[in-house]
C-alpha cells in the first residue's frame, strides 16, 4: 500500500499542476518502499536528490503560472516554497552526511509538507489560474 495515496482532497484542479504532485507522491511512495524494504541505504540518497531537484522544477513551474494568472499572493507562496526547499535540503545534506538515516520521522514530515502545502498553500492560487484558463 503507498504511504501517500493520491485523492481528490489532493487535487487542485490545474490539470498540469495535478500531474506535478502525482510525480512528487510518487517520488515520496518510491523512498518510503526503498526505506521498508530495508535498500534505504542504497538507493535513498538518490531518491531525496530526485525529490528535491523534482520539487525544485515544480515550484518554478508553479510560480511561473502563479506569475501568468497575475496571483495577488505570489510573493508569500514563493517564500513557503522556499522554507520548503531549505527544509528538504537540510535533510538530503544530512543524510549525505550520514547524520540522519531514513525513517518515519523524514517520511512523515515529507508527507506532512506536501498535503498540508497542496491542500492548504496551493488551494488559494486557484481561482486565479482558473480565471485565466491556466491548465
Amino acid at each position: 500500500m503507498p504511504f501517500i495515496l493520491w485523492n481528490q482532497a489532493l487535487s487542485v484542479g490545474i490539470p498540469s499542476i495535478d500531474r506535478q504532485h502525482r510525480q512528487l507522491v510518487d517520488i515520496i511512495n518510491d523512498l518510503h518502499d526503498a526505506m521498508l524494504a530495508g535498500k534505504a541505504k542504497d538507493i535513498s540518497g538518490q531518491i531525496l536528490e530526485n525529490l528535491l531537484n523534482y520539487t525544485r522544477n515544480h515550484f518554478a513551474a508553479e510560480e511561473a503560472m502563479m506569475t501568468a494568472a497575475n496571483y495577488a499572493g505570489l510573493a508569500a507562496h514563493k517564500l513557503r516554497h522556499r522554507n520548503l526547499t531549505r527544509q528538504v535540503e537540510g535533510y538530503v545534506l544530512r543524510y549525505h552526511r550520514g547524520e540522519i538515516t531514513l525513517n518515519l520521522h523524514l517520511m512523515h514530515f515529507l508527507r506532512d509538507w506536501l498535503t498540508n502545502h497542496i491542500q492548504q498553500a496551493d488551494q488559494d492560487y486557484r481561482p486565479a489560474m482558473q480565471a485565466r484558463g491556466l491548465q
